[in-house]
């Protein structure tokens, strides 16, 4: 005789809980209390009838709400407090390739569909990988919501494998390039904007919100104490990326007496920012654009190689690279102070360079010879 799977409680019922397909807000799954009064059969009855709904997607609260609707409505609540330029990433990757699925109800999203995003981005890897974290992020939103079955999310992502993506390994100035930055015919506030990111190893955003009040000509620092933000066509201040962003900086000797004259210059002329559109206001996305497109000019008419990839945060990873070749005369935590980033990061992005410095046998030589 088969043995019953409930047995009946003191309060005459047979019962048990099963879970709904959803979680709680601690994480944990949440479940539902099923009982009967009948017999164990009929609360096994139940629970196979219940758990079936849960596979159907009917533990969720219905609605008729669109995979984009609720997207658009995910990027604007839960993710409105984020970095401008994290943002702008939610929303190109929505608006341009989340469009193709606007008539998908949110609750009939399936496999199907990431994967026809996935193939109408075929051959752009970094976009595939934005595009398959957005829609996974979007997705576990609605799991929280109660808006879409979490068994369903987890057997969706079981079934299609994450982008493989690889970035470009950062590089420094090539020495062609840093002698061009010697040797080009800047105009006067794009010789100096190279020079700052060049010696101090700025983040643009850093740079461009730099003001006459930020330069201490007397002990030749900069200070950063803000950014402005490009991300929407015009600059909009804000903090440095942490709080490891507020810091100063040494001006090489290099370029400060360039610096020196500019300073002098904005200060007579009654001028506060040190970049600047013509009427004076901070430097817009566009103006940005064209004066860097006049920097790689002067540089390319100077240079005597094609000068390829190169952008403002090369400068400043070759700022990083210079600063690690002078270990020990600068320690790791000093390096990481003048960037405005963790040591942590600084052993990530150049422990081959600290590995290059090293020399093993030289090192056990000193430490143990007598």
């Amino acid at each position: 005789m088969a043995t019953a799977k409930y047995k009946r409680g003191k309060d005459g019922y047979f019962s048990t809980n099963v879970w709904d397909g959803t979680y709680t807000a601690a994480g944990k799954k949440h479940q539902k209390h099923l009982r009967s009064k009948k017999s164990s059969k009929d609360l096994e009855r139940k629970v196979k009838e219940f758990e079936d709904n849960v596979k159907k997607r009917k533990s969720v609260k219905t609605t008729d709400t669109t995979f984009l609707e609720y997207a658009r409505m995910w990027k604007d609540v839960y993710k409105g407090q984020r970095e401008d330029a994290t943002k702008e990433m939610y929303a190109n990757i929505i608006e341009k390739h989340f469009s193709a699925l606007e008539t998908i109800r949110l609750q009939d999203i399936d496999r199907i569909h990431l994967q026809m995003l996935l193939n109408n981005a075929e051959g752009k890897s970094r976009t595939q990988q934005q595009i398959y974290m957005v829609f996974k992020q979007v997705l576990k939103s609605a799991v929280a919501d109660r808006l879409y079955s979490a068994n369903v999310y987890e057997d969706l992502f079981k079934n299609i494998e994450p982008v493989k993506y690889k970035p470009k390994e950062k590089r420094p100035l090539t020495e062609n390039e840093r002698e061009a930055v010697f040797n080009a015919d800047f105009k006067e506030q794009d010789k100096i904007y190279v020079y700052i990111v060049y010696g101090c190893g700025l983040r643009r955003e850093e740079a461009l919100a730099l003001t006459i009040f930020d330069i201490n000509l007397k002990q030749r620092t900069v200070s950063v104490t803000n950014a402005h933000s490009l991300v929407y066509g015009e600059p909009k201040e804000k903090a440095p990326k942490s709080g490891n962003g507020y810091r100063t900086v040494p001006i090489p000797i290099s370029v400060f007496p360039d610096v020196e004259r500019y300073i002098q210059k904005l200060k007579s002329n009654g001028k506060t920012y040190l970049f600047t559109m013509r009427n004076g206001k901070p430097l817009s996305k566009s103006s940005y654009d064209k004066m860097w497109a006049r920097i790689l000019k002067r540089m390319q008419e100077v240079s005597k190689e094609q000068i390829t990839g190169l952008t403002s945060h090369v400068f400043r990873h070759n700022f990083c690279t210079n600063l690690c070749y002078q270990i020990p005369k600068i320690s790791i935590k000093k390096i990481a102070q003048l960037m405005g980033d963790t040591e942590a990061m600084v052993l990530n992005v150049y422990n081959h360079i600290l590995m290059e410095k090293e020399d093993a046998e030289a090192a056990v030589n000193d430490a143990m010879g007598r």
